[in-house]
């Protein structure tokens, strides 16, 4: 199963009296969603299910790829790593999946995955949420062996380097 994880790209700050959740992309953040989306449709396969944050940020990145997407409830800012590896049925799911989120819990789910550690509960233990940048795509695949499954990092991409 390969897992592309899509942080949205850059937002407006939040400020006073405005939601968190209804924060938008800035005019940079919009640049940055188009170039990562174009890069992405040339190496996505066509059958990757698409799911995204259902804060606005989140929305619009995803929305960038000009591709259906459902919006996951699991998958909003204050989400889990348990939360989005249920959502994307890890490491079962037959398709690729493509997560437009958030840090810290993109972050912790690929440490989380590249390191093996135990979750507990909703946190994992000793682990501190690696940095994806605004707008950046990590791309991991699980291969099944004999006795256990490996994650392979397979691209890190950032809005200047597609």
């Amino acid at each position: 199963m390969d897992l592309i994880l899509w942080r949205h790209a850059e937002a407006e700050e939040l400020a006073d009296g405005v939601d968190d959740p209804t924060r938008g992309l800035t005019s940079k953040g919009e640049r940055h969603a188009r170039r990562v989306a174009e890069w992405l449709n040339q190496v996505l396969p066509h059958s990757t299910k698409v799911l995204a944050s259902p804060a606005l940020r989140a929305r619009q990145t995803a929305e960038a790829l000009e591709r259906k997407f459902k919006i996951s409830e699991a998958l909003a800012p204050e989400g889990s790593v348990e939360g989005l590896l249920a959502a994307v049925r890890w490491p079962d799911a037959r398709e690729p999946v493509l997560v437009v989120g958030h840090q810290p819990t993109l972050g912790l789910t690929a440490a989380y995955l590249m390191t093996g550690a135990r979750l507990l509960g909703a946190e994992a233990e000793l682990l501190v949420p690696w940095s994806i940048r605004k707008g950046g795509v990590w791309w991991l695949r699980h291969r099944p062996r004999e006795d256990r499954g490996e994650v392979v990092l397979v691209a890190v991409r950032s809005p200047e380097l597609v």
